[in-house]
């Protein structure tokens, strides 16, 4: 477990900090699709827009930046208003440290205050494990309690090679006759909530 490791809000004074975390996934794995580092302009972009309404948190050590997760839509209808799609990304050298673990508790507390009841996750999966992608990120998403709910077959092309996608979920909430409606992040945050901003993790 790292020790001394805080979650706060992010920024998008930060984006330089997150790209350099992001940037080698696109380059050197499979774990994301994207072919291309986007520029330091669109990720602020990204992470202003994201602000908006779902949470985007970064871990932090020592002042440095070491892991970040978020929320999206799932699907842009209104009848989905209560599903996210979740995303994760820590520092390769930082792996395997509890990182991810207390970045997703904090996100779902904040997901959770937002009155969401279905988490996502959309993740890369190999028929066969190679180089450039495992089967990790499953078992870490089933660790938390996320379970499978599909599987798309050689639907992405990277490295010259077709990998297959799954999707996992995870219910945080009961699902009523009149689900109460969707905080916006924002929101949340012009009330001072963010309790995760205060601790971080001695043990």
């Amino acid at each position: 477990m790292e020790n001394g490791v805080r979650i706060r809000t992010a920024t998008v004074e930060d984006a330089e900090a997150i790209l350099a975390i992001y940037a080698p996934y696109v380059t050197d794995t499979a774990i994301t699709f994207e072919y291309e580092v986007p520029g330091i302009e669109e990720f602020r972009e990204r992470i202003r827009h994201t602000l908006k309404r779902y949470p985007y948190l970064a871990a932090e050590k020592d002042g440095v930046i070491i892991g970040y997760a978020y929320a999206g839509p799932f699907k842009e209808r209104a009848a989905y208003d209560w599903a996210v799609e979740t995303t994760i990304y820590v520092d390769a050298s930082r792996k395997k440290m509890g990182i991810g673990k207390k970045l997703y508790a904090a996100l779902e507390q904040a997901l959770a205050q937002q009155n969401i009841l279905n988490l996502n996750a959309c993740i890369g999966y190999p028929e066969q494990e190679d180089e450039y992608l495992t089967k990790n990120s499953v078992e870490f998403h089933k660790h938390l309690g996320y379970r499978l709910v599909g599987e798309f077959y050689q639907c992405g092309y990277k490295f010259g090679r077709w990998y297959n996608m799954v999707w996992m979920e995870k219910q945080i909430g009961k699902h009523t006759d009149n689900p109460r409606p969707v905080i916006p992040f924002k929101e949340l945050k012009s009330h001072g909530f963010e309790p995760w901003a205060e601790s971080t993790d001695s043990a």
